[in-house]
């Protein structure tokens, strides 16, 4: 899905940008490359520079109750410094690095309903304007592929997925924003959780997983969430039994030894090969989102994303993605 503008600040006669990414998905922490195909107008600019501004649609909770809308969390200026002659036709390649925290958008190629773009910004003698938007699909490293793959084989079955703004103390976030899986319990789990969310935080060494369980109340106490962290590496991921590592991790917050507990320092793994978070002031204690067009994406023996009900539910995914890029242009525009 491309989308074109004319250069606003420039009126009409002013030059166009579409940028085509490659192929996906990518990959967090992997390269992300395309060409920005510059269209001249009816005179000749200087191009100041042209940038690539990654956004994404996240939650935010306060005061008034909860709201959405997008935040960008990485630039690269891929070129500038040349002068676009009239009517000319110019592609600039690009190939950058996605942040190692980028969120995952799709798993089996079946979309978790989050919404990411990549922004196109061209500055153009002095003006500047952002005049391309280009959903951007992101697939899982193998370590969080195979976390998912686990808990799907486990029992649990996909809910939701979303951005939450805020920080997981305790970790090595980077992003000011971090993804929320949200699962429901597979049957064994189901009397000591009401629903499980995952959140990946990557790095160059390693992914840090952080596990939050919603734990029920009994007679003489209120419900509760239940907090974990684990640290696995980049390698050897396909030789590890991931059912057992993870039904060890959901052992652990099901008895309870998770909740809130002190912090393992970033980058020094647990010997007991889990740690512990918690949320701050920005994160939320009780709050859950409800389900999202990924309830249809069903827990199967094969994983979290076997079986979309009637085929129609990607579809309806990819219009919800495309209504949010038209929606946020359409606000810069007014702007």
């Amino acid at each position: 899905m491309v989308f074109k503008r004319l250069l606003g600040s420039l009126g009409v006669g002013g030059p166009t940008v579409d940028t085509v990414l490659d192929p996906g998905p990518f990959l967090p922490g992997g390269g992300l490359s395309g060409q920005v195909h510059l269209q001249g107008g009816k005179a000749d600019f200087d191009i100041d520079h042209i940038t690539l501004e990654l956004v994404a649609r996240v939650e935010a909770e306060h005061e008034g109750g909860e709201s959405e809308g997008f935040v960008a969390f990485e630039r690269f200026t891929v070129a500038g410094g040349f002068r676009l002659a009239e009517g000319e036709r110019r592609s600039v390649p690009f190939a950058v690095t996605l942040p190692w925290e980028t969120p995952i958008t799709e798993l089996h190629g079946q979309h978790l309903g989050i919404v990411l773009g990549v922004r196109t910004e061209l500055a153009v003698s002095g003006a500047r304007d952002k005049g391309d938007l280009d959903p951007l699909a992101v697939g899982p490293l193998p370590a969080q592929e195979a976390v998912l793959e686990a808990l799907g084989q486990l029992g649990f079955g996909f809910k939701s997925a979303d951005l939450e703004y805020g920080h997981i103390g305790g970790t090595g976030q980077a992003l000011p924003f971090y993804q929320e899986i949200e699962l429901a319990p597979a049957p064994q789990y189901a009397h000591t959780m009401r629903e499980l969310e995952v959140t990946f935080l990557a790095n160059p060494g390693g992914v840090e997983i952080v596990l939050e369980a919603d734990k029920p109340g009994g007679f003489f106490s209120d419900g509760h969430d239940a907090l974990n962290r684990h640290v696995v590496g980049h390698e050897g991921v396909a030789h590890r039994d991931w059912n057992a590592v993870v039904d060890a991790w959901l052992r652990q917050l099901a008895d309870n030894r998770g909740h809130f507990a002190a912090p393992v320092p970033y980058g020094q793994p647990d010997p007991h090969g889990g740690g512990y978070a918690h949320k701050d002031d920005h994160g939320h204690h009780g709050h859950r989102s409800g389900p999202g067009m990924g309830t249809a994406i069903a827990a199967g023996a094969a994983g979290l994303a076997v079986g979309v009900a009637g085929g129609l539910v990607a579809a309806e995914i990819v219009d919800e993605i495309g209504d949010a890029f038209e929606g946020e242009d359409e606000g810069d525009e007014e702007a």
